[in-house]
């Protein structure tokens, strides 16, 4: 008792002195947010004078010798005042016109008084308002002003230093900070996902540790554009199949290859209840950390392909077929022969533009192209119905078909895009239009299409014919994540990206890893698949048929 005394009585006079001593992971979370801001505020920085990434390697032995705030902050403030002195500027001030965004906008941290002197917050308050104005060195806006990265030069950073994996991650995380629209819908709140991860990048001792790292750090966006991955891995093997997760069940849909399958004797409507004697159930849950996507419908589809390749070319499986459980070793092949079916040339010709039973309409909207709209509009506008399959990815032809199906031009959709100027900000555009003043518009039921594999235009073409005067959606819970993606590369041949600019409805409604909510919920079963039925598609011809 007495010596938990003494130990209260000395963690309280060092409270009341200012001495309590940092954690290293303190230390570190809070220099890789002082660098961030630094490099896209401090007018000298953000200007490309100095060699940033060098300047964080030079300072960092110093952050690990301070024991206390009074030494940490010393050390930042000689840090800053090292860059040169920041001019006072007229205060800035925004636009009337410009309405802005700020729901991911939060520079709090600079007033931490557990770890940054008031001396020091007067520096970093002082650079916010005086902050940079020009055109940025590391960062600058594309056509649809989501960001692109620029002077970054990772060529000589290995994975087995330790300074290269923080500034990796330094790196990362002060991208998504000011840049990534959607921060504030992650599920974690993106500083306690960096307290996380220090650990995990520091503690790397591999390239496949810090792979790992790197996974878990992108998987943390919740966004289904965020991937992550190496140019020219090492050689995969797959399953011939594409899968389907049903009632924590894997159900084949579709044969990639006809002779591999037919050698397994795999067949669609198959069932697999276990992979090298894992459950599905359990998969899916040890791979949350691991594998990505805006919501569980999205998660469930990514986490498929994964669990049936990898680097051995065979594979233990379980199947359920008549109510008894089968267990089989499966051979995996190369990408090339396993997706044999693709190279085939002729095999299965889709067709683009078609008229089903009872005059209605059928457009795929994965192999419609611009050139061939007129013709669908000619051979579709005396249907009663058209269906609009988008359970793929479209190829910009939104705004034409638009056009065909409106009575006249709407508002459907609005963006958030990032201000240069005050990092971190994101500014409200003006709505879009579709559609335009056209009497002769088709007057039938218009039907959509959607899944988990309804992606980013996907989702943006249905906002579209949603304005439309008859459209009805279809299907179940769409990938969440619409908007122009930013691609970088964190260390030289290893690729990622992120959706880099936020997209609403014109009511500011989110998509966001909600999706396009359907009008008529409808999902794939067992059966149906072993039936050889679209039950999607079956349940859209019943509501052109019967208006329910």
């Amino acid at each position: 008792m007495k010596k938990i005394i003494l130990y209260l009585l000395i963690v309280f006079s060092q409270t009341i002195s200012g001495q309590v001593k940092l954690f290293e992971n303190q230390k570190l979370a809070a220099t890789c947010k002082v660098w961030g801001y630094l490099k896209y505020y401090h007018p000298k920085v953000a200007n490309g004078d100095f060699n940033w990434d060098n300047k964080l390697f030079e300072v960092l032995p110093q952050v690990e010798k301070a024991q206390t705030k009074e030494e940490f902050s010393l050390v930042l403030e000689k840090w800053i005042d090292a860059l040169g002195e920041v001019k006072e500027i007229i205060p800035i001030i925004p636009s009337k016109e410009i309405e802005y965004f700020d729901k991911n906008f939060d520079l709090s941290w600079i007033s931490n008084n557990e770890l940054f002197s008031k001396k020091l917050f007067a520096k970093l308050k002082f650079i916010e308002n005086n902050r940079f104005q020009g055109q940025q060195h590391y960062v600058e806006s594309d056509y649809a002003e989501n960001i692109f990265l620029k002077n970054e030069n990772f060529d000589n950073l290995n994975y087995i230093d330790k300074n290269s994996r923080i500034l990796v991650l330094f790196m990362y995380w002060n991208v998504m900070e000011y840049f990534f629209p959607y921060k504030y819908l992650m599920d974690q709140k993106w500083d306690t996902t960096l307290e996380e991860m220090l650990p995990v990048f520091i503690q790397a001792k591999n390239e496949g540790d810090f792979y790992i790292a790197m996974q878990k750090l992108t998987v943390k966006l919740n966004d289904t554009h965020a991937v992550f991955y190496k140019y020219n891995s090492e050689n995969l093997y797959y399953f011939p199949t594409n899968c389907k997760i049903i009632d924590e069940k894997l159900v084949v849909t579709e044969i990639l290859a006809d002779s591999l399958a037919e050698t397994d004797d795999i067949k669609i409507g198959d069932v697999i209840t276990k992979i090298n004697n894992k459950t599905i159930k359990e998969i899916i849950l040890e791979n949350r950390d691991l594998i990505g996507g805006s919501n569980e419908s999205v998660y469930l589809r990514n986490i498929v392909e994964p669990i049936l390749s990898g680097d051995s070319d065979t594979v233990k499986i379980e199947f359920l077929k008549d109510s008894k459980n089968t267990t089989r070793t499966i051979n995996l092949h190369n990408y090339h022969d396993s997706h044999k079916n693709k190279y085939v040339k002729g095999r299965i010709k889709k067709e683009k533009i078609k008229i089903l039973e009872n005059n209605i309409g059928y457009v795929d909207m994965g192999i419609l192209y611009v050139k061939n709209i007129p013709e669908m509009i000619e051979n579709l506008k005396s249907t009663n119905a058209i269906i609009f399959d988008m359970r793929n990815y479209p190829n910009g032809t939104y705004d034409e078909i638009s056009k065909f199906l409106n009575s006249k031009e709407k508002e459907y959709i609005i963006y958030t895009k990032p201000d240069l100027s005050y990092p971190g900000r994101y500014k409200w555009s003006k709505p879009r239009f579709c559609g335009s003043e056209n009497k002769n518009n088709y007057k039938g039921k218009v039907v959509v299409l959607l899944n988990e594999e309804s992606l980013s235009q996907s989702e943006q073409t249905a906002m579209c014919f949603q304005t439309g005067d008859n459209t009805t959606i279809i299907g179940s819970q769409t990938a969440g994540a619409d908007g122009n993606v930013s691609n970088f590369e964190v260390i030289k041949g290893v690729f990622t990206r992120f959706t880099g600019i936020g997209v609403y409805y014109p009511d500011k409604r989110e998509t966001q890893r909600i999706g396009i909510i359907p009008d008529i919920e409808i999902k794939p079963t067992i059966l149906g698949i072993q039936q050889g039925k679209d039950e999607v598609l079956d349940r859209a011809i019943q509501f052109i048929e019967t208006g329910k």
